[in-house]
């Protein structure tokens, strides 16, 4: 399986492909091909990273001043460094941030605050220090604190006294909040990319199992029957909304932090319009205080992949407890199972146990910045460093979770037989013959109470309703004929179903055109 890192080694940046284009509202995901979830690692790469014994060799060095250390007579301790350091992190920032310099750089030089040989030298060597970063010859150092530091830093070692122009009417404040937002978007479509990929393999398992009824449950008891198509359709339309959700976020934090420098914009005269196009944001942000200290998008952005963690949580659960022998429902292959280090014949879905059980780790990343954003004054604050790290962790688990869910649903078998055996317990036809009633003008809380009795009669005789005779259904109601049979059974009644987005076959099939089409399947 390739190798899926912000610190990919390729100009192309695949981690986050942006040939999605989802239009607005209630978009559906559209691409045709799919290709198996690469592995998202958000902080660990060689070629980002520097190696440990890179950053190691690096922090024995002989400290550099600080770009910001003008005004101070002495530097920070080791401790002190070690604690604020933030490029142990931020380096996954390392694209985005290169994208925003050279935008910025090229505004300047339109604005005259630059030269065009300057604006090409830094062009030029932002190019090669990214270059240097994707194949693993770029130093990182603690000493330079973040990737925008590390970054200048080097730029200035490379090129020389033009680099220092590169932060005319820039601040960090704005710069890391350019970066993050870019880097957020791209997060959104590699998570719908594999949000489309999930739902793919649900239609597709629910059209292999075309007709093949199941007990519905509400409370965890025997409801009522269900066609297995309607019911993974459900998860379908869950997955749907998640989508949207995310093309809304989308829309909201696409807007351009850059410009508002520090936290009031600056008296250069630069053009915000033409950073913000050529980024690729709808429009700078309005509001320079608002711009450096909104962390509206990244809770937002969270809070969506928390709520698909949740959903994705009870798909897990679903498939745990029928893969359970007290169910038996479903087979996993050993593909997607595990076993025992002590009973030899243990069969584990634990790829689905870790979805259930991962979705509290996205949660988390939420109320972590739930609680950093709590009661912080404007503009910015140091504290908002802690952001990012529950984000890279959030993207990179729901990435995963997505993955092992789909891969899941592509290795599982229905075990018809051991289903049909299932439906006569819990008189799952019930309901159906109260409508029966209802059809013969029988009031349906009349009705209901009938049901109920009749129920009784057969937990006395350990019995199912269609064995009840009709001089006994005549015995509570002489309504009853002999047409009530036709409401009798799982598969009358699943016959009886014709409301709009109900589990009728007829219904079921709607839906199941719809979502081909929707996701543009070729089914053969």
């Amino acid at each position: 399986m390739e190798s899926l890192s912000v610190f990919n080694t390729t100009a192309s940046f695949p981690l986050f492909s942006s040939s999605l284009d989802h239009p607005r509202p209630h978009l559906s995901l559209t691409p045709s091909s799919y290709r198996p979830m690469p592995k998202l690692d958000v902080v660990h790469c060689a070629a980002a990273q520097g190696q440990s014994s890179a950053v190691a060799a690096a922090a024995a060095k002989p400290k550099e001043a600080k770009l910001w250390g003008g005004r101070f007579d002495e530097g920070v301790t080791d401790a002190v460094e070690r604690f604020t350091e933030s490029i142990s992190f931020d380096k996954a920032l390392y694209k985005h941030d290169i994208l925003g310099s050279k935008a910025h750089a090229s505004m300047l030089a339109k604005q005259g605050l630059m030269t065009a040989e300057d604006r090409d030298s830094i062009h030029e060597g932002l190019t090669e220090i990214q270059r240097r970063i994707e194949s693993g010859e770029f130093e990182w150092r603690t000493d330079r604190e973040d990737v925008h530091m590390n970054i200048e830093a080097a730029l200035t070692d490379l090129i020389g006294e033009a680099a220092k122009k590169l932060h005319t009417a820039r601040s960090r404040n704005d710069q890391v909040l350019t970066d993050f937002r870019l880097w957020c978007r791209d997060a959104i479509e590699a998570i719908l990319v594999q949000i489309k990929h999930l739902q793919v393999s649900l239609v597709r398992l629910a059209v292999k199992n075309e007709g093949l009824i199941v007990p519905g449950y509400t409370h965890l008891q025997r409801a009522q029957p269900v066609l297995l198509q309607h019911l993974l359709l459900a998860f379908v339309e869950q997955l749907e909304r998640d989508a949207g959700r995310l093309l809304d976020c989308k829309e909201r934090l696409n807007f351009c932090p850059l410009g508002a420098c520090a936290l009031a914009g600056t008296g250069l005269p630069i053009d915000r319009f033409m950073t913000s196009d050529a980024l690729g944001f709808t429009a700078p942000m309005r509001n320079s205080i608002d711009a450096v200290s909104d962390r509206d998008f990244v809770l937002e952005f969270l809070s969506t992949n928390s709520i698909t963690a949740i959903h994705l949580s009870r798909l897990g659960e679903e498939w745990v407890l029928w893969a359970s022998e007290e169910f038996g429902f479903i087979t996993p292959s050993d593909a997607v199972s595990t076993g025992s280090s002590i009973m030899p014949q243990k069969k584990n879905p634990d790829p689905m146990e870790l979805v259930r059980g991962k979705s509290a780790r996205v949660v988390g990343d939420l109320v972590t910045l739930l609680m950093l954003c709590k009661g912080l004054p404007l503009a910015y604050n140091r504290d908002l460093q802690e952001d990012k790290e529950p984000v890279f962790d959030s993207v990179k688990t729901i990435l995963g979770m997505l993955e092992v869910s789909a891969e899941f649903a592509q290795n599982i078998t229905f075990n018809k037989e051991r289903i049909q055996k299932a439906l006569p317990a819990g008189h799952l036809d019930a309901t159906t013959l109260a409508d029966y009633l209802v059809n013969k003008g029988v009031p349906f809380r009349t009705s209901h109470d009938i049901v109920g009795r009749a129920v009784a009669v057969c937990v006395s005789k350990s019995c199912q309703l269609q064995e009840l005779s009709l001089d006994e259904l005549r015995s509570l109601n002489p309504v009853f004929d002999k047409d009530v049979y036709e409401f009798l059974g799982v598969e009358n009644a699943v016959k009886k179903f014709r409301s709009y987005g109900s589990t009728g076959s007829e219904c079921v099939a709607s839906q199941i055109d719809h979502w081909v089409t929707k996701l543009e399947l070729a089914m053969g």
